[in-house]
């Protein structure tokens, strides 16, 4: 028996990167999924976003480890769309148990350059569309009564402050104060709340020219090979960054019941970075 047989998971932002990987992993554990994404392209990004040939792979993989999965486009943004996603869902399979709210997105830019555009799609698509999927799926998993467990994937810089991303630590930081609160709200009806709090990692989110441009301003075209030295300076342990794996198994253990008392705290999965003096 599998830790999560007879569970269903809605994950976001699933069609890769850190999103396939949680479906995957959830998958191996024996929970059948819910996959949304975007599956287009927006704008102002750095990096490429998942497509809907991404999406299919995520379900080819989850169908290999024997589970069902239902994958969808759909916008965090959009209430409207993912809750149509949500009561599909619950007329498949009649219940959820485990949301990982992980669709995010990310650019850089100092404060006094941000255009209104940049800050309201970062905040949107990272902290409302978390909360639309929140919305969205705690009704029925309350009313279900069997409890259940929300996953916010978050970030270091939801810790602590960065420069060149406020917007983004804006955003995960509203994210910290959502889990918090919502982890009060609905701790009575059994529902765990927490975040993992990933350090750099190794996706086209994280691991892009011109993020790297930001840490390698004298390189024209810097590469993950460039940056690895000077990324593996701001941990404790000897590395440059997490694999997206790493992330899914923090993921994979909040969602089961080996965490089962853990409620209203945020994980780093960050090779020590936020310990460092």
């Amino acid at each position: 028996m599998k830790r999560l047989d007879g569970k269903v998971a809605f994950i976001t932002g699933a069609a890769r990167g850190q999103g396939r990987t949680h479906a995957v992993r959830l998958a191996q554990d024996g929970a059948d999924i819910i996959a949304i994404d975007l599956c287009r392209q927006q704008d102002n990004l750095d990096y490429s976003q998942g497509t809907p040939d991404d999406l299919a792979e995520t379900v080819r993989l989850v169908e290999k480890e024997g589970r069902k999965i239902i994958a969808r486009a759909a916008d965090v943004r959009d209430l409207t769309r993912v809750q149509e996603v949500v009561d599909e869902a619950l007329a498949e399979f009649g219940r959820i148990d485990i949301l990982v709210s992980n669709a995010g997105i990310s650019n850089q830019g100092a404060v006094v350059g941000l255009t209104d555009q940049q800050w309201s799609d970062i905040l949107d698509t990272n902290l409302v569309g978390a909360w639309h999927a929140c919305r969205a799926v705690l009704p029925a998993m309350i009313e279900r009564g069997d409890g259940g467990s929300v996953i916010f994937v978050s970030s270091t810089v939801g810790l602590r402050g960065a420069p060149g991303q406020s917007h983004y630590a804006a955003s995960k930081h509203g994210l910290q104060g959502l889990m918090l609160s919502l982890a009060n709200e609905v701790g009575p009806h059994n529902i765990r709340v927490n975040s993992v709090n990933p350090g750099a990692v190794n996706t086209p989110m994280a691991i892009n020219e011109n993020l790297l441009k930001m840490f390698l301003p004298h390189l024209e075209s810097p590469t993950a090979d460039d940056a690895a030295e000077l990324f593996s300076e701001l941990t404790l342990l000897p590395i440059p960054w997490v694999e997206p794996e790493d992330v899914s198994n923090a993921v994979a253990w909040l969602a089961s019941d080996e965490a089962r008392f853990i409620h209203g705290v945020a994980i780093p999965v960050d090779g020590g970075q936020l310990a460092r003096a």
